[in-house]
């Protein structure tokens, strides 16, 4: 890539985001304005109006998804950046032009809250081991932040951080510092770093406990912010690794093969105002020092108190100041590992539901850009559209037995002499389900056609790739009344006023028992199969359209059972189905990750390097934080 492509000059970015909120826009308004006819056949009822208000906004969401996979295959498909939309160069990666004499200092920052010691280990090693060949201006240190509770855990990370500092003695610098306090969770965590060490880096790299990231790619990272000093983020696009079980293995597939076109779809009209996922990402410094100080919001938590989402709102911080926010997503080596079951996954929604639903809050924050706006409101909209699909089919449910059950009145006036015979429109019902699910099942088939032009070996040849898709298809319909319950109950809590907690996440694959399995489903058993009956005896034609739904919560505790299962997992690996470019073109990084050998005594960390103090300010969403708006709005142009 040639060095002007890191100068994010975007060109054409007012008229890209105008394009792509006319097509979105468009497409929303043509298949709300169809539901609509469908909806108005004999008159429309208050109920009726109630499903087009939720269908406008899921479908709506539906379109943004669309054109972004849409957009994102087109670029992949001819090799052009989305930002400088310049044809990528081919070959290896040609790092940017940076200025002479300059030299960075870069902290590898991982933050752990009561994790697995020996899998923090063995990630931040087998990371720090990859980094070969560096370039003579650059250095990289780790530092690990520790805000543990547990005191067994803490002794352990001692323990085993002392043992990996001797180890990489002459590699890489290995801190660690451990807090008493929790106080703001990651981003406290990472605040105190900041205030305490900061000011010796010039940036960080943000890793979670799980997180894995190739030597090239941290380079390649240090590049980008080395070469553009108005760059205050890049993110790359964090691909699941390790997986093993069914769960995990379908998700770390479609992640694989989907996450990177539809990142460029968003790259393309996001511009320099991208989001922050919170972790794989490099940061500078001094930019987030100065702009990222969180406030509580008020109020009594769920809605109130610590911003839980943090990472959203540091990005609209950042973008906000007049720093550029980025995505990278042709850089590959990055990678994370998820929970290995549907309940372990859920927990981990739940939390990042109450996180989302705080960013409403914040729409109407002064000085924020819009596409920050957009940012908050499509992460609230990626739970909020769950539970509005189980209202719209309760509601049509509810209409459709009502519908059965009373005989419909034709002669609405006791002088009429001829019947009001509602029209239904069957030329408009078909189109607009096929259109639907055409919308919703076509960010796969693009990545599945550029799966099949450009890596189909790395996921077993073309023939298995395509059963894999349509495999990972068919188990993540199964699975969505389920998830969609879920997030429905979640939504509702939080609304309600529950809290969440946040604990260390499970990581590591394990099989449910069938006895966990019923416990957390069988409720939901019981309502798709009563949905079932219900809609069986009175109108089997709705019933048949709501398969999809009734079905996959009849067969929750099985999918739940059966989906953490490692040897089922284990099996679709040896036969060539769900893999992925990680397993079968296994970087360095991740072949040669390993636990480490048990500490035999315990040790203390050698101490971490001299504070250099820093305030971080806390920044205000209630009033007018820059005093030069003439300065602040030219800052934004791009």
């Amino acid at each position: 890539m040639n060095s002007d492509t890191y100068a994010l000059k975007v060109p054409g970015l007012r008229l890209r985001r105008l394009c792509v909120g006319l097509a979105i826009a468009a497409t929303s308004a043509l298949g709300i304005w169809t539901m609509f006819r469908i909806l108005h056949a004999g008159g429309i009822t208050p109920v009726e109006i109630a499903i087009l208000i939720l269908f406008a906004v899921t479908f709506s969401w539906i379109t943004v998804s669309f054109w972004s996979a849409v957009i994102g295959f087109l670029l992949n498909l001819f090799n052009i950046d989305p930002l400088s939309l310049k044809r990528r160069a081919p070959g290896p990666y040609h790092p940017p032009a940076r200025p002479k004499g300059s030299h960075s200092l870069t902290a590898l920052v991982m933050p752990i809250h009561n994790e697995d010691v020996d899998r923090v280990v063995a990630g931040l090693e087998a990371t720090c081991r990859d980094i070969t060949h560096l370039p003579s201006d650059m250095t990289v240190e780790a530092f690990v932040l520790s805000d543990s509770t547990e005191a067994d855990v803490v002794a352990r990370e001692k323990t085993q951080i002392a043992a990996l500092q001797q180890r990489l003695s002459g590699h890489i610098r290995v801190h660690y510092r451990h807090r008493d306090s929790n106080a703001g969770r990651k981003a406290g965590n990472l605040g105190d770093f900041c205030q305490r060490w900061g000011q010796h880096y010039d940036f960080m790299l943000v890793l979670d406990a799980d997180s894995l990231m190739s030597g090239d790619c941290i380079i390649a990272l240090i590049d980008e912010m080395m070469a553009n000093p108005r760059l205050g983020l890049v993110q790359t696009i964090p691909i699941p690794a390790r997986q093993d079980s069914l769960f995990g293995r379908a998700n770390q597939f479609a992640a694989a093969l989907y996450s990177p076109m539809l990142a460029t779809g968003l790259s393309f009209w996001h511009g320099t105002a991208a989001n922050y996922y919170g972790h794989n990402a490099i940061i500078r410094v001094a930019a987030f020092t100065d702009h990222c100080g969180l406030p509580e919001l008020p109020g009594k938590p769920p809605l109130g108190g610590d911003i839980h989402s943090h990472d959203f709102v540091e990005a609209a911080l950042l973008r906000r100041a007049g720093w550029q926010v980025r995505m990278r997503t042709d850089l590959t080596g990055s990678f994370e590992e998820m929970p290995s079951h549907i309940l372990d996954y859920a927990k981990r929604d739940r939390r990042w539901v109450q996180g989302n639903l705080q960013h409403l809050r914040l729409l109407t924050g002064r000085g924020l850009h819009a596409l920050s706006r957009i940012h908050f409101l499509c992460g609230a909209l990626a739970y909020l559209t769950s539970l509005l699909w189980l209202v719209i089919l309760t509601i049509s449910t509810l209409d459709a037995l009502v519908r059965a059950l009373i005989p419909p009145n034709f002669f609405t006036s006791s002088y009429q002499l001829f019947p009001n015979w509602p029209i239904a429109p069957p030329n408009l019902i078909m189109p607009l389900l096929t259109g639907t699910l055409a919308m919703l099942l076509m960010p796969k088939l693009l990545g599945l056609i550029l799966g099949l032009l450009r890596q189909a070996p790395a996921y077993g040849g073309r023939i298995r790739l395509t059963l894999s898709m349509l495999l990972e298809t068919l188990f993540s319909m199964l699975i969505a009344p389920l998830m969609m319950v879920f997030h429905s109950r979640f939504v509702i809590q939080v609304i309600s006023g529950r809290t969440v907690p946040w604990n260390a996440q499970a990581r590591e694959g394990r099989a449910l028992p069938w006895g966990m399995a019923w416990k957390h489903t069988w409720v939901l058993a019981a309502a798709g199969l009563i949905w079932s009956l219900a809609t069986w005896t009175y109108t089997r034609d709705f019933w048949l359209w709501l398969t999809p739904v009734w079905l996959g919560l009849i067969l929750a505790a099985p999918l739940v059972r059966w989906s953490s299962s490692l040897s089922i997992g284990r099996r679709l690996r040896r036969a060539g189905l769900l893999l992925v470019p990680s397993e079968t073109q296994s970087p360095t990084v991740i072949a040669e990750m390993h636990y480490p050998e048990p500490a035999t005594e315990a040790a203390e960390p050698a101490a971490p390097p001299k504070e250099l103090p820093k305030d971080m300010p806390i920044q205000s969403f209630t009033r007018h934080w820059n005093k030069n708006p003439r300065a602040f709005f030219k800052r934004q142009r791009n």
